[in-house]
């Protein structure tokens, strides 16, 4: 990813009730970047950890994220590792200026959960990231979906035969 990227942490699954928020039973961490294309998004990343913390985010900045990047994050401390390789600003944001700061993250986010929901009504943890991969292989394809079959069998073509032993 690259330009101006935002990045948030989601908890997601988990269908019991009771606790909301960080540390809720049952929900798993994922981090989530979004290039943001002022009017609309752009492509998306998103990754399951076992929590947000320093190590975690680190990794998921070097996979998904061209070096020097500016990053606009909610300020939470676990994301200050973005800082060693990326122009970040981190806003501590009241939740009502949230949608302001972090608005492609937020509606990334929202977006996810319903999928999750509409599709598989409830994930479990195991197999978040498969979803989350699907998710993002979606919505980063969203533009191009005409175009699709045609590089499905250009692929085809081009790709040398396998021989089975």
């Amino acid at each position: 990813l690259s330009g101006v990227i935002e990045i948030d942490d989601a908890l997601v699954g988990g269908k019991r009730k009771g606790k909301r928020g960080r540390g809720a039973a049952g929900k798993t961490p994922v981090l989530v970047a979004v290039e943001s294309k002022g009017k609309k998004a752009g492509f998306i990343a998103m990754q399951v950890v076992n929590r947000v913390c320093h190590d975690n985010v680190e990794q998921f900045v070097a996979k998904h994220l061209t070096i020097q990047q500016e990053v606009h994050t909610d300020g939470l401390p676990a994301l200050n590792i973005i800082d060693k390789t990326q122009q970040h600003e981190a806003r501590v944001t009241p939740s009502e200026l949230v949608d302001e700061w972090l608005p492609w993250v937020h509606i990334a986010i929202g977006n996810l959960k319903a999928f999750l929901l509409g599709t598989f009504h409830g994930v479990t943890g195991k197999f978040l990231q498969e979803y989350l991969n699907e998710f993002c292989y979606r919505f980063n394809r969203r533009q191009m979906e005409r175009e699709i079959p045609n590089r499905l069998l250009n692929l085809a073509i081009i790709h040398a035969p396998v021989h089975s032993h």
